[in-house]
Formats: structure tokens, C-alpha cells, sequence
């Protein structure tokens, strides 16, 4: 018997919305209704049931949520809802009074018993021992790591604490079991995601656990060398790639791991601002020349080191000295991908109550002139890499064009799926395929993305 479910298993859609995070809990429910015996749907007609994966952190966010849920009865009419919008179940209800129910972020237990209430399952006696695969919704060679849930911080524009609770890290036994599943699956490009991956294990103390015959601690720096050490494919070891690391001082010990090659030359950190006055305001640590100076130590260790942050322009008191205080930093971090957004108010965040908002068209004037100087930082490191050989790993191959000539969509290790930019092929050869890491000759360069060849 193979691992596909029964002819007449109810079917089940998903909507998911938001950041990686809930991404991996719409993936676990799915692996669980699947082994309760569901099938997938791929659309709204085909499902008797359609969960929508909330998100709730910006206004913005909900009123896309709110959308989704609409679309989702106007097509189907059966609605569960799940996700970080969860948590306001009456305002969801007060919109959309035909949803059949309502659960919380990663609540999976609630949601398996609302499919099972709403779209009871059709299995069949034996269905239980059949061998279920877990449900994956990226692309095959690539996949989220999640190794905590909530956070300990008490940013004053953040409800996550509110939405997820406290920082809960997941046993290190367990993230190293299922990482070695997920490369033996296919995997070729861990993704490490969590709300404060530098702080994993801090709420366990930092147990040990045995882990092929030697203790492990749940601690950042234990784990990226365990996640290096993986087992090899083909000769090529998987990328393992760190999001959202706070630059804690242990954050130092993992930059030569990537220098060896363990890990990949990659850090997300969520940097917000520069100016001391608005991180003290933001609630976040105002230690931004310390950081130029690790930045500066990081590059020496491992030159190719790529880092990635996000920032906050128009934030409540926000003044022009200020935006220009980050503007300068930012010239001199020289950063290598940089994400930027308007400040906007968050129900329930202690931000909404702080004194002198930005108006919007300053908040507009400013994100344009930083995404300004980012795109030039940006250009120039591109540019700097006209000539050179990386390793790239291939997300799409194309059909042949009326040439007969085949392209290639890729990444290099600077670049993480879906967030940043893309390294472009031509004349690939047909045995290409996605997930292959390669070596590239960039020949061409734009802001963004990278042009090349295969060497």
C-alpha cells in the first residue's frame, strides 16, 4: 500500500499568510490532517474545508487576513481560522460571522479537532498505519527550520509576545532529528527561523541532550555547528542559513564557523534603527557603534559574509537628525541586502501611545530617500562581484525558448528565498535541475539581482 490517502478522503485547502514562521505551522497541520487521513486540495472548489492561516502583526496584515477569510467564504463557504489574527476572535466574527471556528497561533491541536467537527474523516480502518510524508509548502530542496516559538523582548511597536507567548525553544534532540530527516528528504538549504533564534535554549537553561552519542546543549552556537556537521549529499553539504539573530555577544562565535564552511555566510539580523534616541523609544538596545565595530571584525574573520536587516523609518518621534544619524550609519555598516517600512501603529502596541507622530508624507520622503542610498550600497557590492566564481543554488529551470536556449533561475548563499535578489542563467543544460548547487561566473550585475554563466 502506498502513502497516498483514500479515494474518498475528505479534502482539506489551505490559505497561509504571513511570515515563514506560521509557513511551518500551516505545514505541520497539513502533515497532521494528512495523517488523520485528509487529502489536499489545490483549490477552493476541490476542498470541503478551507483553513486560512492568519496574520496579525500590522493593521495592514489583518485586513489582508480579513480579505483572505472573505475570499475563502465567497469561494468555498467552509471556513476554519487559524493564526496569529486568531487571537482576535471577535473581530474576525464580527466580519465574517459564517467562519466555523476560530483558533489561535500554532493552537494544532485545535485546529485538527475543528476539521474533524466541521469535515469528519473518511478513513478507512487501515489508514492510520500507512505511512503519511509530512507536508511541505516550499519547493522540495529548500525548507524552514523552526526552533523556538514566541519571544522575551518587549519591543514598544511588537505585540508577538501578545500573539505567541514567551520564548518556548524546542528540545535540540528534536530541531537535529528533524533537520537530518528534512536533508535526507531532499533538503539542500536549511533555513534556521525562529522569533529570536540568538536566544534559543536560554529559556531551558540550556539543557544538553544526547545527540549521537555526545551532549548537546540547546544553545545557538551548539546547534550551528551540529546543523554543519550534517550528513553530505553528491559531495556538497547543505547551506544552513541564519534568520532573525539578534547580535548577541555569542553571535561572534558563530562567524567562524562560517569561515570554515559549516554554515552559510549569512546573517538576518533585525537591526530596526540606528539612533540611539529611537531604540531607546523602539525599547531595543542602543548599541549601534559597537556593532559597526563587530561588523567590521566579522568581514576580517570571513570576508564573504553577507548580513541582511530590516528597519523602521517614521517612527513616533522620529526627527530629521535622527532618520539621519541611520542614513549614516547605514553608509558605513554598508550592508549587504536592506529591507525598510513605513512605521505603522499595531493594536495593542505600547508605540500607539508615544508622543509626536511622524506625519505621512515625511514617512514617505524618508523610506524613499533610504531605499535610495540601499539601492546604491547595493548596486556597488553587486558589482564588486562581476568576474567572480560562486556557488549558486538553482530554484527554477525554464523550457527551451524558440532557440532552443534553456535559463535558470538561482541564488547565491547572500541571497535567501523569497526576500532577496536572484542570480539569473543562460544556456543551462537540460540535466539542471532545481535544488543543484553550482558554480557561476557572475558576467553582469544589476542593483538587485546578478547575470551569469555556469562554470
Amino acid at each position: 500500500m502506498n502513502t497516498t490517502t483514500l479515494p474518498d478522503a475528505k479534502k482539506v485547502g489551505m490559505v497561509s499568510l504571513g511570515c515563514p514562521k506560521a509557513l511551518v505551522d500551516s505545514e505541520r497541520i497539513l502533515t497532521r490532517l494528512r495523517a488523520d487521513g485528509y487529502a489536499m486540495s489545490p483549490d477552493y472548489a476541490g476542498a470541503d474545508v478551507v483553513l486560512v492561516n492568519t496574520c496579525g502583526f500590522l493593521d495592514s496584515a489583518k485586513e489582508e487576513s480579513l480579505q483572505a477569510i472573505g475570499e475563502a467564504i465567497a469561494e468555498n463557504g467552509r471556513v476554519i481560522v487559524t493564526g496569529c489574527m486568531g487571537e482576535e476572535a471577535d473581530a474576525i466574527r464580527a466580519a465574517h460571522p459564517q467562519v466555523l471556528a476560530v483558533t489561535g497561533a500554532h493552537q494544532y491541536e485545535q485546529v485538527v479537532e475543528a476539521v474533524h467537527e466541521h469535515a469528519p474523516p473518511s478513513q478507512g480502518p487501515f489508514v492510520d498505519l500507512i505511512p503519511q510524508p509530512d507536508i511541505k509548502l516550499t519547493p522540495r530542496h529548500y525548507s524552514y527550520l523552526k526552533i523556538s516559538e514566541g519571544c522575551n523582548h518587549s519591543c514598544s511597536f511588537c505585540i508577538i509576545p501578545d500573539l505567541r507567548g514567551k520564548l518556548a525553544s524546542r528540545r535540540i534532540d528534536a530541531v537535529l532529528r528533524e533537520a537530518e530527516k528534512l536533508v535526507a528528504a531532499g533538503t539542500r538549504e536549511l533555513l534556521v527561523i525562529s522569533q529570536d533564534t540568538s536566544a534559543y535554549g536560554v529559556d531551558t537553561r540550556h539543557e544538553e541532550r544526547d545527540w549521537k552519542g555526545h551532549p548537546v546543549r540547546a544553545h545557538m552556537t551548539d546547534m550551528a555547528r551540529e546543523l554543519g556537521q550534517l550528513d553530505i549529499r553528491d559531495g556538497t553539504p547543505p547551506w544552513v542559513r541564519l534568520h532573525y539573530v539578534y547580535p548577541y555577544p555569542h553571535v561572534d562565535a558563530v562567524i567562524p564557523l562560517m569561515a570554515e564552511g559549516l554554515l552559510t555566510p549569512y546573517l538576518d539580523i533585525p537591526f530596526q534603527h540606528a539612533s540611539p534616541s529611537v531604540l531607546k523609544r523602539m525599547k531595543r538596545p542602543a548599541n549601534e557603534a559597537k556593532v559597526l565595530e563587530r561588523l567590521k571584525n566579522w568581514r576580517t574573520i570571513c570576508p564573504d559574509i553577507a548580513v541582511r536587516s530590516s528597519f523602521v523609518v517614521g517612527f513616533p518621534g522620529e526627527t530629521e537628525d535622527d532618520f539621519k544619524y541611520l542614513i549614516d550609519w547605514l553608509e558605513e555598516a554598508q550592508l549587504d541586502r536592506v529591507g525598510a517600512f513605513r512605521f505603522e501603529p499595531v493594536e495593542g502596541a505600547q508605540a500607539n501611545a508615544l508622543p509626536d507622530p511622524v506625519p505621512e508624507d515625511i514617512k514617505e520622503e524618508r523610506y524613499a530617500r533610504l531605499m535610495e542610498v540601499t539601492e546604491r550600497i547595493s548596486a556597488a557590492k553587486l558589482a564588486g562581484k562581476v568576474g567572480k566564481v560562486l556557488p549558486v543554488i538553482i530554484d527554477q529551470v525554464g523550457e527551451p525558448d524558440e532557440d532552443g536556449d534553456i535559463g535558470a533561475t538561482g541564488r547565491s548563499q547572500a541571497d535567501a528565498p523569497e526576500i532577496d535578489g536572484n542570480v539569473f542563467l543562460r544556456n543551462v543544460p537540460e540535466t539542471l535541475a532545481a535544488g543543484d548547487i553550482i558554480s557561476v561566473e557572475v558576467e553582469e550585475a544589476d542593483p538587485h539581482d546578478l547575470y551569469g554563466v555556469i562554470r
